[in-house]
């Protein structure tokens, strides 16, 4: 049987931009990606610590180091710039991958700057 497990997570990331007319999709800033193992166009999970909205969408690089954070589409409703929010991936393994896993959480600051990584639990 396989399930799903939190495979990485961004913290506390604080939304820079909102555009409703863009496709669709959440922008990161790249070396947040990078740092959280997540690829272009993997699907995350958005919770939305300012207001409670949860919601899925996929991610998109933005330019490394930019510590920008952009909401696009139908996600740019649930949203605004200032809301802070976690962004979530998750990988779907076997019992015995799982009993290898560790998630990933990188901690941001006020600026998206990563302030720290660790390993979950």
């Amino acid at each position: 049987m396989l399930r799903f497990f939190l495979k990485s997570k961004i913290h506390h990331a604080t939304v820079t931009e909102v555009d409703p007319h863009y496709e669709g999709s959440i922008g990161i800033d790249q070396a947040l990606l990078e740092s959280a193992d997540i690829l272009p166009s993997e699907k995350v999970d958005i919770y939305n610590i300012t207001n409670g909205a949860r919601f899925s969408t996929y991610a998109i690089p933005l330019q490394p180091l930019s510590g920008k954070i952009s909401l696009n589409g139908a996600a740019a409703r649930l949203c605004l710039p200032g809301d802070l929010i976690i962004i979530a991936s998750y990988a779907l393994l076997s019992e015995a991958e799982f009993q290898k896993h560790t998630p990933k959480v990188i901690l941001l600051d006020a600026k998206n700057c990563k302030l720290s990584e660790k390993l979950a639990f």
